[in-house]
């Protein structure tokens, strides 16, 4: 588990308040959970992003709520700078210990498949059940010797004692598919390219801290 991370309450809301707050090296969040009202808060940018980086996807939080006492969070919601990728926005669930949650779980490729394959990935991550304070970073998916035509589905993986999966068992996680010989390459290669086709203009997208601030 990850440190324990001060959190200041937010009495103050919208653009404005929150560059206020990104200025003075914090992160604006909200905190929500177990029927409770969502209460806005504000955390220690430093601490967050290493918090984050070392606990990877489900990262689980213990704050520091002051006169409240000290809850464990799970972080729900990161919103990035696209540019810089400094925090901008973060939502945090209410968990309890022994407490089991829906979460999405990375896929992890190891090992290497027959030579005259063609390993094609469908799913990078899968849903699962887990107890809050024991969420696995990664589930590992080994395709060590996977011939052309082999597969694994979600109900082949392993998973760690005390997650179960939640979404279809019958899911392609990854399958091989054979590889294309140089004749093949070879006259892909001979059609004649297509006229390129100018892409219609779209619309600028609201800046990320408007999406950020969108739920406050």
């Amino acid at each position: 588990m990850s440190e324990v991370i001060a959190t200041e309450p937010r009495t103050e809301f919208g653009k404005g308040a929150a560059r206020r707050v990104r200025r003075e090296g914090k992160v604006p969040g909200v905190l929500y959970g177990h029927g409770t009202e969502p209460r806005h808060v504000s955390l220690p940018g430093h601490d967050l992003m290493l918090a984050l980086k070392h606990g990877g996807a489900n990262t689980l939080l213990e704050l520091d709520l002051g006169t409240l006492g000290k809850e464990l969070a799970l972080a729900k919601a990161v919103v990035r700078d696209p540019i810089k990728g400094f925090l901008e926005h973060i939502d945090l669930l209410l968990v309890r210990r022994g407490e089991k949650v829906s979460v999405d779980i990375p896929l992890h490729i190891t090992g290497e498949i027959a030579r005259d394959g063609l390993l094609e990935t469908t799913l990078t991550s899968i849903p699962v059940e887990a107890e809050a304070t024991n969420i696995p970073e990664s589930i590992e998916v080994s395709v060590e010797g996977l011939q052309v035509g082999d597969a694994i589905h979600a109900r082949d993986l392993n998973l760690p004692e005390g997650t179960t999966l939640t979404g279809d068992p019958d899911a392609t996680v990854v399958h091989v598919l054979a590889a294309p010989t140089a004749e093949q390459m070879e006259s892909e290669g001979q059609g004649d390219a297509p006229e390129p086709v100018a892409a219609p203009v779209e619309a600028a997208e609201a800046p990320a801290e408007e999406t950020a601030e969108s739920a406050e």
